[in-house]
């Protein structure tokens, strides 16, 4: 069995964390990160707003990060194998996805945005933090290209409202968290509901 988890959400809020603490506890899991879509830095435009368009879904290469998905939906044991991803005795002994459950797990802050994507995903989570703690949040982190002074209120955060009324608009199905709550109750409810998800799976 196939099954494909969204971990969306506002910049700074979470994600990876989530992600990374989901990738050890779940069986045969794999990973697609947006972040790893992003253009290089001479092809994002600059936009009204004076700044570099990186919070903008023109800014990653949306056609590469589909057919990265396509490409474990047609063969999630070849994916994990290639990317290094240990599987279950059960599922490494198969070369058909029928035997065992394998999991992807797509990572954004953009994931529920990109019409190609919204009906891959059996299971939709999005965390959100409010403003103040996510510019501090922002603040405390190293990019490699470094964040220009009013960054964050002249282009972060207006993008994130603009992209989250979208997001609202494109997808019913998604399943909001608090990021303000501690890393392991986040982590307790996202991992529950994939438990029983999975259980009804079957």
């Amino acid at each position: 069995m196939k099954f494909v988890i969204g971990i969306g959400g506002v910049t700074n809020g979470g994600k990876t964390t989530l992600t990374n603490r989901l990738l050890k506890t779940l069986p045969n899991c794999c990973v697609v990160h947006q972040d790893d879509f992003f253009k290089k830095p001479d092809q994002i435009q600059v936009g009204e707003d004076g700044f570099r368009q990186w919070d903008v879904i023109t800014a990653l290469d949306m056609e590469a990060m589909v057919n990265t998905v396509k490409g474990w939906q047609e063969n999630p044991v070849k994916f994990a194998r290639s990317h290094g991803v240990s599987l279950s005795p059960e599922a490494e002994e198969s070369d058909s996805e029928q035997k065992g459950i394998h999991i992807l797990i797509i990572e954004g802050f953009l994931i529920y945005n990109y019409k190609p994507l919204i009906d891959v995903y059996d299971k939709c989570f999005y965390i959100s933090i409010p403003y103040e703690e996510c510019k501090r949040r922002r603040g405390t982190r190293t990019y490699t290209v470094p964040d220009p002074p009013g960054l964050f209120d002249g282009h972060v955060w207006p993008m994130y409202l603009k992209h989250r009324k979208d997001m609202d608009n494109n997808c019913n199905r998604i399943e909001y968290l608090d990021g303000m709550t501690t890393k392991e109750d986040i982590y307790n409810a996202v991992y529950k509901t994939i438990q029983n998800s999975l259980l009804n799976n079957l």
